[in-house]
């Protein structure tokens, strides 16, 4: 894993067309939760896939503190295979100076409790994207059995015994389904969880606890019955490829005329993405397991029905997801028409164009939610600064189909996502530089 240095920034030459073959990194929103659920067992679990990337180094230091093992064998590239080993009770207090920077410590939360009686959760940091509510979260363990107490520095969460109920989530919150199936796999008796979330990496941790003995049905709906046992056991099972880096790699093809083949491409869970990127001109061609974007394609907004403005909106799964919102955004202003473009669950996100504006998109930010895109526009080479994973990637994919030089600072935020970016893209031909 790369020795990130938070001063360093990305100078990036535009205009290249990024042509050749690149493979996803593991998903990262799979790998933090299974990380955690790790702690559920006194026997060691493998996990095959994880990206090296700085938020899966941070969540192996904070199990590391809690007392678990953590063996890390670096595999090819982008891959590496870690065996995580809880033998004794972990400790139940997270290290508050680790869990700040990284939003996905709170997954801790259940395999935590379930496994100790208590656990003191510090309250997270992660992306400046908006107000990210841990309500779900607390009252999901509170159906459970779990006492809260709400303190200055976090929750002090404590149970004496976890019993399965029927509980209806307040919100179809990715990471409080998280805590909630991990507590309840040790519960006793019957859980069902109404209004879960069904994303990728739900399911993906769905998966490795049935693997480890747990009794989860209804995987990738929105209703999941779980049945309680005693114990659970070791597993070994491989994270799956990153769909919304994928997603960034049709992206990065389109906005620079090139042609990518991007190898073992999860096409399963990219429909969604296909089908906005089809809304923006963009046509993509499977090839087994791969996905090809063809090069020099002519992007063109497709109105609605009547000619009516197209509109992009995420929501939760199996729609488009959150996370590509801000690279959808960067691509849109290369392509000939209007789009609305509508962030509906953060309310900061889209504050990120603004660099964009003085690139010379021609975006109107209508709400903290709503930005109107015209394009297309020829971008010009600017210096800006990441504030979160999905907006650095955004803002790499604009500087590279820039005319002219830009300058991105702030790249730990890009680095926590993505696993040695610049290196990779290299290898299409694009133009960048890790300066400090």
């Amino acid at each position: 894993m790369q020795e990130l240095n938070s001063r360093a920034y990305f100078r990036v030459q535009g205009r290249t067309p990024l042509c050749g073959t690149i493979r996803p990194q593991g998903n990262k929103n799979e790998a933090l939760p299974l990380l955690a659920a790790c702690c559920l067992t006194d026997e060691p679990v493998i996990l095959e896939n994880l990206p090296p990337i700085e938020d899966v180094k941070i969540m192996q230091e904070i199990l590391s503190k809690l007392g678990v093992g953590v063996d890390l064998k670096a595999g090819s590239e982008i891959a590496n295979t870690a065996t995580i080993h809880a033998a004794n009770k972990p400790s139940w207090q997270l290290p508050a100076g680790l869990a700040i920077k990284l939003r996905g410590s709170v997954t801790l939360a259940g395999p935590l409790l379930a496994r100790c009686g208590k656990v003191f959760l510090p309250r997270p940091g992660g992306d400046r994207i908006g107000r990210r509510r841990l309500d779900t979260h607390m009252l999901a363990l509170q159906a459970l059995g779990a006492k809260i107490k709400d303190c200055k520095d976090g929750f002090e969460i404590s149970a004496k015994k976890l019993t399965g109920t029927d509980m209806l989530l307040d919100e179809a919150s990715v990471t409080g389904t998280e805590n909630a199936v991990c507590a309840a796999v040790l519960a006793n008796g019957e859980t069902i969880i109404r209004n879960a979330a069904s994303e990728p990496h739900v399911q993906g941790l769905c998966l490795l606890l049935n693997k480890m003995g747990a009794k989860i049905s209804g995987i990738g709906s929105n209703i999941l019955t779980i049945t309680g046992v005693k114990k659970l056991h070791g597993a070994r099972h491989r994270i799956s490829p990153d769909y919304l880096e994928v997603g960034s790699f049709i992206s990065l093809a389109a906005v620079t005329r090139g042609e990518i083949l991007i190898e073992d491409a999860d096409l399963s869970n990219i429909r969604m993405i296909r089908q906005v990127f089809a809304k923006l001109g963009i046509q993509t061609v499977e090839q087994g397991k791969n996905l090809l974007v063809p090069g020099k394609q002519k992007l063109r907004i497709q109105s609605d029905l009547g000619g009516a403005t197209p509109h992009i909106e995420d929501s939760p799964w199996p729609a488009f997801p959150a996370d590509m919102t801000s690279v959808a955004l960067v691509t849109a202003t290369q392509c000939r028409g209007t789009v609305l473009i509508h962030e509906k669950m953060f309310e900061s996100r889209l504050y990120f164009t603004d660099p964009l504006i003085n690139m010379g998109a021609r975006i109107v930010l209508c709400d903290p939610h709503r930005a109107v895109v015209i394009g297309p526009e020829r971008l010009r080479g600017a210096r800006m600064s990441s504030p979160d994973i999905r907006a650095g990637m955004a803002m790499l994919i604009a500087a590279l189909c820039a005319e002219g030089t830009s300058e991105i600072q702030n790249i730990i935020q890009i680095d926590r996502g993505f696993t040695r970016i610049d290196e990779r893209l290299k290898t299409l031909g694009a133009k960048i530089e890790r300066l400090e």
